[in-house]
């Protein structure tokens, strides 16, 4: 959530960093300056009330003693306690205007960031030669069926289309490379946290993703206390809600954690559909890294955590490059953005394998 009083100071220029995301929020904008100035109204308004309430109050066993009428006294403490009820229903109602449209507003793009969509997006570094072979690829798919490490028939046959089987060495190569994560990240002075896989709204809130993304996750409703749950859709919407509502001390920043989970995404819609693969899955295992730490060194984290997770791919021997998002590609809290792409034979091109984020409005780094 973007911070009022940046947008009341300069809100031309807030506007204008939206539309360079390229998401138009300007009479969203008016309008939360709008509501600020109607809240800020009726807060004065109805601590007035309530302060001439008490003094009132105050006053009737004073004039009970001296025998005097209280009889239009009662009539005025019923009058303000009337207004004070309907100022208070008034602002309430303000307040769920003014939240859900500071909610509705993007993060705004770091000021250095090319404007437009992803055929701007700017190659910033490569690491090693892409494979080139003598002769025609497999696709990926089809080496796993082959070598009998994936089923994706049995695993739609359990869950339906979007999920699949880790089998034999298949299951092993996965396990194998979560724990090679896991250990890379503790080396580097990360802690290691294993959050729920259910979480609460205010999580995916916190972490910039709801409400524009909550239709994308999976819901599980208790009916019998009325509780919802969200599958996780990705290890962030635990992590950025870590230290929620806690005061950190500067001595102890960077917090520097990553967590191991199982991602669930219903991923709504047809985009990259036609390739084969996993890219439409509903579930897929993901380690994740979330920095929390100082604006001012925001900038200098993302840098050392992009080369953290260069370095396990390097490890690895994966040829990749590293890409700057331009301003209309980046996430809904993104300010700046590196997205690291392993190069894919199978596709011929490189892919996004791993995304660093820089959140500073949003209080949270990851990759």
């Amino acid at each position: 959530m973007l911070d009022i009083k940046r947008i009341k100071e300069a809100p031309e220029a807030v506007k204008a960093g939206l539309r360079a995301k390229e998401v138009n929020c300007d009479e969203a904008v008016d309008r939360i300056l709008e509501l600020d100035a109607q809240r800020r109204a009726l807060i004065v308004e109805t601590e007035t009330k309530k302060a001439e309430q008490n003094r009132i109050s105050k006053e009737i066993p004073r004039l009970k003693k001296a025998g005097q009428d209280v009889t239009p006294i009662f009539r005025e403490m019923a009058e303000l306690k009337t207004a004070i009820a309907a100022a208070a229903e008034k602002l309430d109602a303000v307040e769920v205007e003014y939240h859900n449209l500071m909610l509705s507003l993007p993060n705004l793009p770091d000021p250095d960031l090319v404007p437009g969509g992803k055929e701007h997006n700017e190659p910033l570094r490569y690491y090693g030669e892409p494979h080139h072979f003598d002769f025609t690829p497999k696709h990926h798919v089809d080496l796993c069926l082959d070598l009998g490490l994936i089923d994706y028939d049995r695993g739609t046959k359990l869950a339906g289309s979007g999920f699949w089987i880790y089998k034999g060495m298949g299951a092993r190569l996965e396990w194998a490379l979560l724990n090679y994560f896991i250990d890379a990240h503790v080396a580097d002075g990360y802690e290691f946290i294993l959050p729920p896989h259910m979480l609460e709204y205010q999580c995916g809130e916190t972490a910039g993703q709801f409400p524009k993304f909550a239709d994308e996750v999976y819901k599980i409703a208790n009916p019998t206390d009325d509780r919802v749950h969200y599958m996780l859709p990705t290890a962030e919407a635990a992590l950025a809600s870590v230290y929620r509502g806690e005061i950190l001390p500067e001595a102890e920043l960077p917090r520097k954690f990553f967590a191991y989970t199982p991602c669930f995404r219903r991923e709504a819609g047809s985009h990259r559909a036609e390739e084969r693969g996993m890219v439409r899955g509903h579930q897929f295992n993901k380690v994740e890294m979330v920095k929390i730490t100082k604006p001012e060194q925001s900038y200098d984290e993302l840098e050392s955590m992009t080369a953290e997770a260069e370095k396990v791919l390097q490890m690895l021997g994966l040829p990749y490059r590293v890409v700057t998002l331009c301003t209309g590609d980046m996430g809904f809290s993104a300010a700046k953005t590196y997205d690291i792409e392993v190069w894919m034979p199978s596709y011929g091109r490189y892919v996004e394998i791993s995304s660093c984020s820089n959140c500073e409005d949003f209080q949270a780094r990851r990759a």
